[in-house]
């Protein structure tokens, strides 16, 4: 039996940079369980268990354009620290939550901090990153 779409599956993995540094693993924890084909992952990840076997195992290579897509630089802002909580301390690396004049939610991450502004950068973390993935697919419902 090989995961196909729409598979409820679950795998036990590694992600890796290319220089071979962790950024996270399963290792220790439950399986990562989704949905082949549900958008639920990353496009590489999710092509990468299509068709594997119960306790096959792989490493894939997932360029940056099929893992979280390129750096963008209209997502870095200037923010005027007076449009922060008054009680609030920024600190470079800190991660914050802006909500735009919509409603919706971004997660930041906050690059620079100066005596007017502080600088912002929606990006995500893996953005513009080629990963590695070791992938054992441990279970299809």
């Amino acid at each position: 039996m090989k995961a196909k779409a729409n598979d409820k599956v679950k795998v036990h993995y590694t992600g890796k940079l290319t220089s071979g540094e962790v950024f996270d693993s399963s290792e220790g924890r439950e399986p990562l369980e989704f949905t082949v084909g549900g958008g639920q992952m990353i496009k590489g990840f999710d092509e990468a268990v299509n068709g594997m076997a119960i306790d096959e195992k792989k490493t894939v290579e997932i360029p940056s354009a099929e893992a979280y897509g390129e750096r963008k630089d209209e997502l870095i802002q200037e923010v005027p620290k007076n449009q922060l909580p008054e009680d609030m301390k920024p600190e470079v690396g800190q991660k914050l939550v802006a909500t735009n004049d919509l409603g919706h939610q971004t997660y930041v991450s906050v690059t620079a901090v100066s005596e007017e502004a502080i600088t912002v950068d929606a990006n995500h973390d893996l953005a513009g990153k080629d990963l590695v993935f070791d992938i054992q697919l441990v279970e299809i419902a």
